[in-house]
This record gives C-alpha cells, structure tokens and sequence, in this order.
C-alpha cells in the first residue's frame, strides 16, 4: 500500500489576540511595533469636540485616537500567525469589543503607571470573559518606576496572571509580551482540559 504524499506545506496556526489598555497606553504603537505587515490603523485626529470627553490628562502630547481597531500580524516560528486587534481605549469606542473579541485566545492589556486606572476596565472586561491575558507594563519615558509586584497589587491581580515590563516601540520586547500571552493562553487551556 503506497500512502499519499502531501505536496501542500502545512498551514500555520491561527491565533486572535487583542492589545487593549486605556487611552494612550499604547496599543497603536505595540501593533505597529510588531506587526511584519504594514498595520491597518482607524486613527483620527483629536479634535475640540473631544473636549471634556477624553481625559488627557498625562498624555496631553496625543494628538490621534483609534475610533475602531488597530490590525496587525506576526509569525511566530513559522508555526503560528498571530493576528493583532488594537482595541480602541475611550469608554466611548467599548461597544467594538464584544466584536474584537469573539474568538481570540486571549489578550494584553498594557499599563500606563501614569495612569494606571485606565487598565481596569480592559482587566475587568478579560476577567468576566475567562479569556486569558497578560499585563505588559509599559516602560514610557519619565513616568514613574515601580516594581511589578507592587503595579500586580495595585491591579489587584491574580497571582497566575503574568505581569512584565515592555516598550511597546520596540519589536523584540512586544514579541516578548505576545509570546509570554501565547504560553499562558496554552498553559490556562490545558487547565481547563484537564479539570
């Protein structure tokens, strides 16, 4: 019996995952970072009508905002495409999540410590749908230092839930945080088929 050889090369993986945080955390910046495509972005300028809308307040620099989604996409090994969704971080754009995140594996929310409030909506949100996320404190300049198990309590994390430092401008750290995700989505499934 001769078995039937492929001449088809094997499809990567496809993975969803979103980058969420609060405004100006920078979700825009991570997706464009990594992505090995050139990033779709639905940024529009800021304008007086966002007055006393969107809070600026420590990053009154931001001139844009993303009104539906950032898109981007990685290869990991040749194994796995990461496709990244940006959600938008004003509480105006949240209804567009419910739709970002129908069929992700999960998500990074990134931190701003000038702001960190900002992150509770995105980690109350990933938490209420058991979908598994990191926490990527994002290093901005000037802003203050704190250790990660001082921004986990802080948070009010769960101590399975990974915490790390990136700059969010660089590929290699953004890589870093997406594959951390990637470990602990597959880590938090095998969980789960073995409960």
């Amino acid at each position: 019996m001769v078995s039937a050889r492929s001449d088809h090369p094997r499809m990567p993986t496809a993975i969803k995952i979103l980058v969420a945080g609060g405004f100006g955390a920078g979700k825009t910046t991570m997706v464009g970072a990594v992505s090995e495509i050139k990033p779709l972005r639905t940024e529009e300028t800021l304008t007086d009508r966002s007055v006393g809308v969107d809070d600026t307040s420590g990053v009154a620099a931001k001139s844009t905002t993303t009104v539906a989604m950032d898109f981007g996409r990685i290869t990991l090994s040749g194994d796995y495409v990461l496709y990244l969704f940006g959600t938008p971080g004003q509480e105006r754009f949240w209804f567009v999540w419910d739709e970002l995140a129908e069929g992700s594996m999960g998500a990074v929310v990134l931190a701003d410590t000038r702001r960190l409030a900002d992150c509770f909506p995105s980690i109350d949100y990933f938490e209420k749908r058991g979908t598994p996320f990191v926490v990527a404190v994002n290093a901005f300049e000037g802003a203050t230092t704190y250790e990660l198990d001082e921004v986990r309590h802080a948070l009010q994390l769960n101590p399975s839930i990974p915490i790390v430092i990136c700059d969010a401008r660089k590929r290699a750290s953004s890589r870093d945080v997406l594959i951390t995700l990637v470990r602990h989505a597959a880590e938090v499934r095998s969980h789960l088929i073995g409960s």
